[in-house]
């Protein structure tokens, strides 16, 4: 029994969660003959819209009125070169969370090849639709984001988290 007045999907207890599949699309590319910065945050904002249908908390969270989520802040890293067509699957690892907010791992790698071309790190919230405040995530969501995060409590930390952003001096 759900507190969501919506079907939900079934739960998904891959580590990491591994169901994000897409495609370079042409209007993707820059004057470089690569994928635009901007499209790679499009692309890992549809894996969110997967991480968020797995928790209850997708469209159907937004279109019923019962709340919605907010992204809090991001960071991306452009590991390698992607061109038009490639075909790409993103993987998702929560990293922590708590009754509010998540903080997960998106990795894009080369669906064929897999190579890793960037990965967006993420503090994702909880919010109240009538109050556009902070909100604990309704009871289903809790279940289905502890049961993930403990599935993925096995995989080691990704290199890209918690990276801090800055120009690396040698010593002199």
């Amino acid at each position: 029994m759900t507190d969501l007045p919506y079907p939900l999907e079934t739960l998904d207890l891959s580590a990491p969660l591994d169901l994000h599949r897409d495609a370079v699309k042409p209007e993707w590319i820059d004057w470089n003959g690569h994928m635009n910065v901007g499209y790679y945050v499009v692309a890992f904002d549809k894996a969110t819209d997967t991480l968020c249908k797995q928790l209850g908390v997708g469209w159907e969270y937004t279109r019923e009125k019962i709340g919605m989520t907010f992204v809090l802040e991001a960071h991306v890293t452009y590991d390698r070169e992607i061109g038009e067509g490639a075909p790409f699957r993103i993987t998702t690892q929560i990293l922590d969370h708590d009754s509010k907010k998540v903080h997960y791992l998106h990795a894009m790698h080369h669906a064929t090849e897999g190579w890793l071309a960037a990965t967006n790190e993420l503090m994702l919230m909880n919010i109240d639709y009538a109050t556009r405040r902070a909100a604990p995530w309704p009871a289903e969501a809790a279940l289905r984001l502890e049961a993930m995060a403990k599935a993925h409590a096995v995989l080691p930390r990704p290199p890209q988290a918690g990276r801090l952003i800055g120009i690396r001096r040698r010593a002199a």
